[in-house]
């Protein structure tokens, strides 16, 4: 049997870009993360936000960049690290992403962090309905 709650299957996840999840924490609210294929064949869960400016999120709903094996934010061009979400380059250079325990098994994607509970596919309450067509943040334009 599979390790904790199943998220989606492993090919809904893209090769190159991101796939929106929302999970809820223990204080009952709902956060944002962005899965991402890592090297192995495995998917990493990184929150949706850019360390530097908490409210620029990287996937608005669409999927979020991936340039050179690296999730970028489209605020400043800062860029992460997908396997580890360790910042390498911009404004929060040496800051690491926060991250849900998830683990590949069966072909699907599970969530096992315990301080987290899978809400749904796609994006928080609290951004649902937004216009999506821009990023209020975005500068670069990717």
């Amino acid at each position: 049997m599979a390790p904790g709650t199943r998220l989606v299957d492993l090919d809904d996840v893209p090769p190159d870009s991101t796939l929106l999840v929302t999970l809820r924490n223990a204080a009952g609210e709902e956060v944002e993360f962005v899965l991402v294929r890592v090297g192995g064949g495995e998917v990493a869960a990184w929150r949706n936000v850019c360390p530097h400016w908490t409210d620029v999120r990287f996937d608005t709903g669409d999927g979020a960049t991936i340039r050179d094996d690296d999730l970028v934010c489209g605020k400043h061009g800062a860029t992460f690290d997908r396997d580890s979400g360790y910042c390498d380059f911009g404004p929060p250079e040496g800051a690491t992403l926060d991250e849900a325990a998830v683990a590949v098994a069966d072909g699907a994607v599970h969530l096992v962090d315990g301080d987290y509970d899978f809400v749904r596919v796609g994006e928080s309450e609290a951004h649902a309905g937004r216009d999506r067509s821009t990023n209020p943040g975005e500068r670069l334009g990717f």
